[in-house]
């Protein structure tokens, strides 16, 4: 997934695309991006720890088969220095985490990332119930459409998971704000549709794209 920054001429775009979609529907887009969605250290030194004792239980396996001895402090020893050394790599470079995490954790993080942006940035709180999250963790390679109930009631999951499998291929091409610009197109289509402009419609939500 994308690991390109995305610039202040992507954020305008992004901020346009949701101006223009907004003026067709009563419905509110809010993006989020977050580059992580979770620090990993304690799934991953979790993780680590348990291979190093499944590689231990090897060791011992081999040494006896090949009829050699090593006194059992002498062992446990190492064991200890292989572990606080690997908690150290660990900590010292945060980037390695992620890949010693099971993929459901990780999804499973950025799931609750997007559930926390979502109440956290009031998308549940507009006046008809018609706010849409576009929510995208890169380190995870995951991504996420959380609608309110207000459309949910309208909307089938089947189009929110066509517009994230569109989102997640531009973002796998390292064009993430091309993907968030398509992603609120849709969007914006789909709440024109269930949700048309009214008389007296007012602004509920910031017009942004917010990099957490």
């Amino acid at each position: 997934m994308a690991t390109r920054p995305i610039s202040p001429g992507d954020h305008d775009r992004i901020a346009k695309a949701i101006r223009a979609a907004e003026s067709k529907t009563d419905g509110e887009i809010y993006c989020v991006v977050a580059y992580a969605s979770d620090g990993y250290f304690f799934p991953a030194a979790f993780m680590a720890t348990l291979a190093m004792l499944v590689v231990s239980l090897a060791v011992s396996y081999g040494l006896e088969a090949w009829w050699l001895s090593i006194r059992v402090p002498h062992f446990v020893i190492a064991q200890l220095l292989a572990m606080v050394s690997v908690l150290v790599l660990l900590w010292a470079v945060p980037g390695l985490r992620i890949y010693l995490v099971p993929r459901r954790l990780r999804y499973q993080a950025a799931h609750a990332n997007a559930i926390k942006q979502f109440l956290a940035r009031n998308v549940h709180r507009t006046t008809a119930r018609t706010g849409v999250l576009v929510f995208v963790s890169i380190a995870e390679h995951y991504a996420e459409v959380i609608a309110d109930s207000g459309i949910d009631s309208r909307v089938g999951q089947d189009v929110w998971d066509s517009v994230v499998r569109d989102l997640t291929a531009h973002a796998g091409d390292d064009r993430l704000a091309d993907g968030f610009i398509r992603a609120i197109e849709a969007t914006g289509a789909v709440l024109a549709e269930h949700f048309p402009v009214s008389t007296g419609d007012g602004n509920e939500l910031d017009d942004h794209l917010v990099e957490i």
